[in-house]
């Protein structure tokens, strides 16, 4: 009687090189990270003045990305946003309030990101007049808070802090070098649906909606290009403080900015 033959055992398959072990999980990292800033918060850092005194130029922000919903331009690249090119609108969209602090993309450039203060809503009117700020032709009050030295490219200059305040109440700083400034007087300017206006607080040193963007400014931001809200100051460093400077290294941070909240 013949008798089944008994399999040879095979044996274990060798473990994976652990280069691809780590390219695996680099890979898993990358795409935790890609999502948590597509649906979560993104940071971005300040580059210019012109939302002085509200953020500093080294302030390292934090945006909220789940505040107005998601559109397209919530992918943190701009080569997932060109892919989505034919979604329009947003996901769970929630509209944002009057005097938010928002970062944006720039609608003749949407590979560059602005954050400025929403001032004005679809449908408003919106104008400046002798540097004061008028909405559905009523000028906001702003009351004095004294004077403060700015210094713009090694040259200190006084200029005057004010405290406005928005139709609903809300308030916060802003900067006046004088109220005859470029941008002290402008035409009136009506906001089409869908879009919002936006300014700097340091207004007399702020590109914005104030300047259309056939003429190299803002003009009107369409609700697409909405980013996230800046609740937040997450870090802050003076740009001027070189790195590599060990005398001063430690001077460079601003540790009474981190952390703090953006109004």
């Amino acid at each position: 009687m013949a008798m089944d033959s008994i399999p040879e055992s095979k044996p274990p398959a060798p473990p994976p090189p652990p280069f691809w072990r780590d390219a695996g999980s680099i890979v898993v990292a990358i795409l935790v990270a890609m999502v948590f800033r597509t649906v979560g918060a993104e940071p971005f850092n300040v580059p210019s003045a012109s939302m002085v005194p509200t953020l500093q130029v080294g302030d390292t922000l934090i945006a909220g990305k789940a505040a107005y919903g998601f559109s397209r331009y919530s992918a943190p690249m701009d080569f997932m946003a060109h892919a989505l090119d034919g979604f329009h609108g947003r996901v769970l969209d929630n509209p944002p309030e009057r005097g938010d602090v928002i970062v944006f993309k720039l609608p003749r450039d949407t590979s560059i990101n602005y954050v400025k203060r929403l001032v004005g809503m679809p449908g408003d009117r919106i104008q400046m007049r002798e540097g004061r700020l008028v909405i559905n032709g009523e000028e906001l009050p702003r009351r004095d808070d004294g004077a403060v030295v700015i210094d713009r490219g090694g040259r200190t200059r006084e200029v005057r802090r004010y405290i406005e305040t928005l139709p609903g109440g809300r308030e916060h700083q802003i900067l006046e070098q004088s109220d005859r400034a470029y941008l002290d007087d402008t035409m009136e300017f009506k906001v089409p649906e869908e879009h919002y206006f936006f300014v700097g607080d340091n207004r007399d040193d702020s590109l914005d909606s104030r300047v259309p963007a056939s003429g190299g400014g803002v003009g009107f931001v369409p609700a697409d290009n909405l980013v996230g809200r800046v609740d937040r100051v997450m870090f802050s460093r003076d740009p001027d403080t070189n790195w590599w400077d060990v005398g001063a290294f430690f001077k460079g941070f601003r540790s009474d900015r981190w952390f703090a909240a953006v109004r």
